[in-house]
């Protein structure tokens, strides 16, 4: 099994410095660099089934430390939503009017949607938007979480809140590239799945952009 590049990270609370450094590398390095599920579909376009501008909208990589190294933050979205339900998420959503940019609103939806208090966030970066075949710009906003977590779900949006270790997220060996039927074309698609979480689509999406920003 191929090794985690995370492996080599700093002890203690230095990975923190270690990954706002990365990130800004990759910031200086790829300033051009496209992102989403066109990357492995092409012939589908940036935004196969949504027609008109993309709607903007971010989420949080918050990385909680452990005694094993940091761990990423993931959600179970409510059974009863509209879109999306109960798949795993991060904690984020649309970016409104009244939002200052997408790390606010990153920040604002993790307090509505896990009770994280926003200034338990350290900043560390972003990445490059992340384009989603039903039309949303999604820019990950990444942050240490300094307090330790009591995380509350909003019942409303979140049946449940957990952690996978990044180390099992940044292993390439954990990213499955898988492909299924849609509307008569082969869809590709990663999948990561971590015990009885099946995380896939645009969040494992997106923890590949993080894999290929920060350690490729």
């Amino acid at each position: 099994m191929t090794a985690s590049p995370v492996n080599n990270l700093p002890a203690g609370s230095g990975w923190a410095q270690h990954l706002q450094e990365r990130l800004a590398d990759a910031t200086l390095r790829d300033r051009a660099r496209e992102t989403g599920d066109h990357v492995l579909n092409p012939d589908l376009g940036p935004y196969a089934i949504w027609e008109g501008p993309p709607r903007d909208a971010a989420v949080l990589i918050g990385l909680v430390e452990s005694e094993e190294g940091p761990n990423v933050v993931l959600t179970q979205r409510s059974g009863h939503l509209s879109s999306h339900a109960g798949q795993v998420a991060f904690p984020g959503g649309k970016i409104d009017p009244q939002d200052a940019g997408p790390t606010a609103a990153a920040l604002r939806e993790a307090q509505e949607e896990i009770g994280l208090e926003p200034g338990h966030v350290e900043l560390l970066g972003s990445l490059a938007p992340y384009l989603t075949g039903s039309g949303y710009r999604v820019v990950p906003v990444v942050g240490a979480i300094t307090a330790s977590p009591s995380f509350r779900p909003n019942p409303e949006e979140v049946d449940d809140i957990f952690e996978v270790p990044l180390a099992f997220l940044m292993n390439p060996a954990n990213h499955q590239k898988l492909s299924r039927d849609w509307k008569g074309r082969r869809r590709y698609f990663y999948a990561m799945p971590f015990g009885e979480r099946y995380i896939w689509g645009v969040t494992a999406g997106i923890i590949r952009s993080f894999y290929e920003t920060v350690y490729r």
